[in-house]
């Protein structure tokens, strides 16, 4: 899934206005799985003047580039994390790494090409799912528009639960960053 997918859909099972540490922890907790992806490439591309074709097609399978994403990526991390918070009873603690292991699920299941060591530090095997979210090749020309539909409905709950203009702003900055590649993917090749 796109990352802003991942955060609508955490915030869309977590996110409640008048529980806004909840509400963090739902949005940072779809995030920061892909974190570090988002940090080196900016870094790369923005700083080291590294081209973002080069980034994804050659930085991103780095060995050491998966060695960095087999961390923020690891189903046992993410669920030592969540059993850890339920037994200290830290609820915001274990909607955090709820919405982390709900990413990483959710990436085990739609990465072919660009999967991650989902298992580490347990080992270095690598689930290559037969569906991508973005690659046609691999039912991408599906799974997109589902994942597009799945997010308009939780856009659409999540508005309906926050009235404040800033929460909805922000709702809205979600929505553009969802609906701007399928609609700029679309005008590309109507």
């Amino acid at each position: 899934m796109n990352t802003p997918a991942h955060v609508i859909l955490s915030a869309g099972i977590f996110a409640r206005a008048d529980r806004p540490r909840v509400t963090a922890a739902a949005i940072a907790g779809g995030l920061v799985p892909d974190l570090s992806l988002y940090l080196i490439g900016t870094w790369m591309i923005g700083v080291a003047g590294q081209s973002p074709e080069t980034f994804f097609r050659e930085t991103y399978y780095a060995d050491w580039m998966q060695a960095v994403m087999a961390v923020d990526n690891s189903i046992p991390l993410w669920t030592l994390g969540v059993v850890l918070a339920l037994a200290l009873r830290a609820r915001i603690a274990a909607v955090f790494a709820l919405c982390g292991l709900l990413h990483v699920a959710a990436d085990f299941l739609l990465h072919h090409d660009d999967a991650r060591r989902q298992f580490w530090p347990l080992g270095d095997w690598v689930f290559v799912s037969p569906v991508s979210y973005w690659d046609p090749a691999h039912y991408g020309d599906i799974f997109g528009p589902v994942e597009t539909g799945l997010c308009v409905v939780f856009l659409v709950l999540i508005w309906r639960r926050f009235s404040g203009w800033i929460a909805r702003g922000l709702i809205l900055v979600a929505a553009a960053l969802q609906l701007a590649p399928v609609i700029i993917w679309g005008l590309m090749f109507s």
